[in-house]
């Protein structure tokens, strides 16, 4: 069994918790937060500047900074000015120190405490970044007389749990065998054997079996291998001759096909079953028969064949016409199957043209194939999978392929739907703790994460140290 591992990239809104409060010779800055939201980033404090005094020629400039490495951003200012500075720069109508955005305040008309707010656009850069605070004291003419720098925090994308998905590279089939069923209600004349085709309602009942074998047999790409016939009688008459007569209607059957299809010796076979009990049985459980009960424990008894069928002639009589006149007609009737070979695909580009137009004919390794020479991830490798589930939707690997496309796109309950029949492989376990990451139940997660390591997944021990890393162990 082979394995495909393809990554998956989520990406998730950042948000870095409140930081520490800080003080700057005398400024104190608490309830820092910086907010990623999409391409946007907030910065939000309180600054508290009731501590802080401002001789009237001097002006005290803070600024926030956002810093990584080389990459910084300067963020609007807090001013405060003494009271020659301050109208300084009113007087002579000049920008203030950091120019338009900064908030500026006259010393003695500054507020206690402030709620600075800003939002920048956001860049990768950012990730890992630290929020720093300056600040700068100046005195006339823009000389600077000091500067100091304190770090507020910082900020980081939160870790996200990544992806890998393990699809399953189903067995091959050494010979891709099918089989069609159905069945069909050829009506005798009493007593007979012959089929006589214009019979009642026997033409469509003909053209059923003829359809079902003309559907393969007219396919270059499929070989006939078998054709099983199976005849039925209904109960009314003795049991010897409802076998004579399933044995003598399925051999008439058997001739009317080889004459129309000339089959090889040996390629059609027959069976029968004098009397069809458990298609009675079927119909009196589906009923409201009066009886209904004590019917079926004849029925299921161990009685020979013709007492049992005349005890509920003689107990339930009203029944047992009912019974006579609308369940034993569909009891007369025989089943059939035909059995085909298809040949293989190995073809890439024609395996993909068949997936659209007769899916049927594919093998769930030929479907594995067809995906495989997609782009992963994309529209069409998903519909293979989902289509391959369709036509094996009881089959584990076409399941946890198909769970694992739904993973890709996110769409975790429909993930959850065919994990439910996946099987238990280590693959299927190791799926499920994907599945549960990504609901964030990382508890869960772990422990399927664990057994599927235990079991030789490899991915499973690199998402268990996802965790760990997210989990900060």
């Amino acid at each position: 069994m082979k394995r495909t591992i393809i990554l998956l990239t989520m990406f998730l809104r950042g948000i870095c918790a409140p930081l520490q409060a800080q003080e700057i010779d005398g400024v104190s800055v608490r309830n820092v937060t910086m907010d990623r939201n999409g391409a946007y980033m907030a910065v939000d404090m309180d600054v508290d500047l009731s501590a802080l005094e401002v001789d009237g020629n001097r002006a005290v400039l803070f600024t926030p900074r956002i810093a990584n490495g080389a990459d910084t951003l300067s963020l609007a200012s807090i001013g405060i000015y003494g009271r020659r500075r301050y109208f300084y720069y009113i007087r002579n109508g000049a920008s203030m120190l950091s120019g338009e955005g900064e908030m500026s305040y006259r010393a003695s008309l500054k507020p206690d405490d402030l709620a600075y707010h800003t939002i920048v656009p956001y860049a990768e850069w950012m990730n890992g970044a630290s929020l720093l605070l300056d600040r700068r004291d100046y005195g006339c003419c823009h000389t600077l007389l000091d500067e100091q720098r304190g770090r507020l925090g910082g900020y980081a994308e939160p870790a996200v749990y990544v992806p890998e998905i393990v699809f399953v590279r189903p067995v091959a089939e050494a010979v891709k065998s099918r089989s069609l069923s159905g069945s069909a209600f050829i009506d005798f004349p009493v007593n007979k054997t012959v089929i006589y085709p214009e019979y009642r309602r026997n033409a469509v009942e003909l053209a059923k079996i003829n359809a079902t074998i003309d559907s393969v047999r007219l396919d270059a790409d499929v070989t006939i291998t078998g054709v099983w016939l199976k005849g039925y009688a209904s109960p009314e008459s003795p049991y010897s001759h409802n076998r004579d007569l399933a044995i003598g209607r399925t051999a008439a059957l058997k001739n009317h096909i080889r004459q129309l299809y000339q089959f090889a010796e040996g390629v059609i076979s027959t069976d029968y079953e004098p009397e069809d009990w458990a298609g009675l049985q079927r119909y009196v459980e589906a009923s409201n028969l009066a009886h209904r009960g004590e019917i079926l424990a004849l029925i299921a008894s161990d009685m020979e064949p013709d007492a049992k069928e005349a005890e509920i002639r003689r107990t339930y009589p009203e029944e047992y016409r009912f019974l006579l006149q609308n369940c034993y007609p569909a009891l007369r009737h025989t089943d059939y199957r035909i059995d085909y070979t298809i040949r293989s695909f190995s073809d890439a580009e024609e395996i993909r043209r068949i997936v659209k137009t007769q899916p049927q004919k594919l093998s769930l390794n030929e479907f594995f194939l067809a995906a495989r020479s997609c782009d992963p991830g994309s529209e069409e490798f998903a519909s293979i999978f989902e289509t391959a589930v369709r036509m094996y939707p009881d089959d584990p690997t076409a399941n946890l392929n198909a769970a694992n496309t739904a993973l890709e796109r996110g769409d975790l309950k429909r993930a959850e739907g065919y994990l439910s029949k996946a099987g238990s492989s280590s693959e299927a376990v190791y799926a499920r703790g994907v599945l549960a990451a990504l609901n964030g139940d990382r508890e869960s997660a772990r422990g399927h994460f664990v057994r599927a390591a235990g079991a030789g997944i490899v991915e499973a021990q690199r998402a268990l140290q996802q965790l760990d890393a997210m989990e900060g162990r």
